[in-house]
C-alpha cells in the first residue's frame, strides 16, 4: 500500500536520514531527500537510489528554518515527484546540552527552531495536499532526551515535539496521522557524541536493559511501518525505541 506514494525526509544527506530515505525507497515510494548545506551527498544518495531501486527520486535543498526556503523546498519536491507529499518525515534537528544558565541565545535558537519551528513549517506546506488527497502520514523525530531532565535544550525541543505530535494527531484527523518516534542512544552514532562525553558509550550501553544499542535500520523500518495499513489507526502515538533506557531506576 505504500507503492507511489511521494514522501520528504527532512535532514536526509547523512545518518539516519539516509537510512529512512533507503527504506522508503525499498517499499516503492519516491523520495526526495532534503538537505541544508551537505548537497553533494544528498545527490549521491539519489543517485544510490534511482541505480539501485529505480522510481523518481530527488534531492531537494532548503535551510528548514526559512520559512520560504521551506515552502520552495515542499513545491520543488512534489513538482520532481510528479504529485503532492504524502508522506512527511521530520527528521532534521542538531544536538546541543549547554546548560541553561551557561547558553547563549544563539545556541537555544539553533537547537529549538531545528527541532520545532522547522517542523511545524514543513507541516503547514504539506498539510493541503494531504488532505486534498484525503491520505496522509506524519512522522516526527522525537528522542528518548525527552524523558529525562539531563539534557538542557535539547531534551526541551524533544518534548515539544511529542506535544506537538499529539496536537497535530487531532487538528488533522482522520485524513492525516501525526506519530512520533524516540530513539535512544543510535549504535552508530555514537562517535557524534564524543566532544560531550567520553565514556558516554560504556554508560549508555551498561543502563539499557536490552544490552544493547538500537540502529538506523531499526529506526527506518518503524518509520515505514507507521506509514502503512496496519497502523492506519495509530495517531499521535510516540514510540520510544531505547532498549528500555528511558525507564526510571533506583
Amino acid at each position: 500500500m505504500t507503492e507511489g506514494k511521494r514522501a520528504l525526509v527532512t535532514g536526509a544527506s547523512r545518518n539516519l536520514g539516509v537510512a529512512i530515505c533507503e527504506r522508503l525507497a525499498a517499499a516503492g515510494m519516491s523520495v526526495a531527500a532534503g538537505y541544508h548545506t551537505s548537497r553533494e551527498p544528498a545527490e549521491d544518495l539519489v543517485a544510490r537510489l534511482r541505480s539501485g531501486m529505480g522510481g523518481r527520486h530527488v534531492a531537494v535543498g532548503a535551510d528548514v528554518n526559512d520559512a520560504g526556503e521551506v515552502a520552495a523546498m515542499v513545491t520543488a519536491a512534489a513538482d520532481a515527484l510528479g504529485g503532492t507529499i504524502d508522506v512527511l518525515v521530520n527528521n532534521a534537528g542538531p544536538y546541543g546540552m549547554t546548560p541553561f544558565a551557561e547558553m547563549a541565545e544563539a545556541e537555544w535558537d539553533a537547537v529549538w527552531d531545528a527541532n520545532v519551528r522547522a517542523s511545524f513549517l514543513a507541516v503547514r506546506e504539506v498539510v493541503p495536499g494531504m488532505r486534498a488527497a484525503g491520505w496522509g502520514r506524519i512522522v516526527n523525530l522525537s528522542a528518548v532526551s525527552a524523558y529525562v531532565r539531563n539534557r538542557s535544550i535539547y531534551g526541551l525541543a524533544k518534548d515539544a515535539t511529542v506535544t506537538f505530535t499529539e496536537q497535530l494527531a487531532l487538528e488533522l484527523a482522520p485524513e492525516i496521522t501525526v506519530n512520533a518516534i524516540a530513539p535512544g542512544q543510535i549504535a552508530e552514532s555514537l562517535t557524534d557524541l564524543g566532544e560531550f562525553s567520553r565514556d558516554w558509550a560504556a554508560r549508555v550501553t551498561e543502563r539499557t536493559p536490552m544490552g544493547r544499542l538500537v540502529t538506523r535500520a531499526e529506526l527506518a523500518e518503524l518509520v515505514y511501518v507507521l506509514c502503512t495499513p496496519a497502523f492506519d489507526m495509530v495517531t499521535g502515538l510516540t514510540i520510544p525505541v531505547d532498549g528500555g533506557l528511558r525507564l526510571p531506576r533506583f
